[in-house]
């Protein structure tokens, strides 16, 4: 059959020669020697009937048949790693990869991971601080946590919790502060890493929240949710607070939300995976822990007013 593939392991030479223009290299990356490399590629000209490479003296080209065929040899070899691994994951029920975002890690999830691998032993896990978009097949994840308004089609799409903000601060702070008005002479801490949100849930729509047309322009910003929270703990000054990244320290007290009234933002956090995957046992493990835990500090919502950000009067 003329249309019949050559051999994998020739088209396997030829794509590690064609991506290191060196037979030398290629070799050394397959574990081969060089004379069994270039035999290979030798085949699988005889196969085409035409040249892949042009020979030089100390280096290597490819041919216009040669620049042809490299791309999608790259890319079928790529598909085919990316298909061995997924499949290799579906049979493995004790590794789990997670994906969440810096923050979100550092204020939320890691102080509570001890109590999930205590509770299942039998899963090895596997983590990710990243905000990168990340794709599941090929950088090998098993759940991702992302917060936004993001489009989730094609993913099983799990909410986990709406996100609302409201000034936090240290006890020892909010004694000098004890009302919204006060708070116009506050230390002001801005979380920039929710800037991008619309409408906005930011100081100023707070403000308007609770009834005071003031618009706070001086103060730290940081980019990182943690790190702002971090600066209010430090005792700097006042952060618009997100439920996510506050709930653990307003939890055990060491910031506080003295005014009662929190904006809720239209985005959320939710709990993404591959369609299809959601009920191995590992990915159902994790799920239905992450759910657990944020019922356990649910109380710290039910304390407050939440106002949706569509009703907040307008600027």
């Amino acid at each position: 059959m003329p249309d019949r593939l050559p051999p994998l392991t020739a088209l396997r030479a030829f794509d590690a020669a064609a991506r290191h223009m060196s037979f030398a290299k290629a070799a050394e990356e397959l574990h081969v020697t060089p004379a069994a490399l270039s035999f290979q590629i030798k085949s699988l000209e005889q196969h085409l009937g035409q040249p892949l490479f042009r020979r030089l003296n100390r280096a290597v080209e490819l041919t216009e048949a040669g620049r042809a065929l490299a791309p999608g040899a790259a890319e079928g070899f790529r598909a085919l790693s990316a298909a061995w691994q997924q499949a290799r994951r579906l049979t493995n029920d004790t590794n789990l990869t997670v994906t969440a975002g810096p923050g979100f890690t550092a204020k939320w999830l890691a102080p509570r991971l001890y109590d999930f691998a205590r509770a299942h032993p039998e899963i090895e896990l596997k983590f990710s601080a990243s905000l990168r978009m990340m794709d599941f097949d090929r950088d090998g994840i098993d759940v991702a946590i992302r917060f936004g308004q993001g489009d989730d089609d094609g993913l099983c799409s799990l909410p986990l919790s709406r996100e609302w903000v409201t000034p936090v601060m240290t006890p020892e702070l909010a004694q000098r502060y004890p009302t919204p008005e006060s708070l116009r002479e506050a230390p002001f801490i801005f979380d920039d890493s929710i800037s991008f949100l619309t409408p906005p849930c930011d100081w100023p729509a707070w403000f308007r929240a609770v009834g005071i047309d003031f618009a706070p322009a001086q103060g730290a910003h940081f980019s990182q949710a943690d790190h702002a929270v971090d600066a209010a703990l430090s005792g700097m000054g006042v952060v618009l607070g997100r439920r996510s990244m506050v709930v653990t320290d307003l939890h055990e007290g060491r910031l506080v939300a003295p005014y009662g009234i929190a904006v809720e933002s239209r985005a959320g956090f939710r709990f993404l995976c591959p369609l299809g995957t959601e009920d191995r046992p590992q990915v159902r493990a994790f799920r239905e822990w992450i759910l657990a835990e944020i019922e356990k500090t649910s109380y710290v919502s039910d304390a407050l007013t939440i106002i949706p950000v569509e009703d907040v009067p307008p600027a």
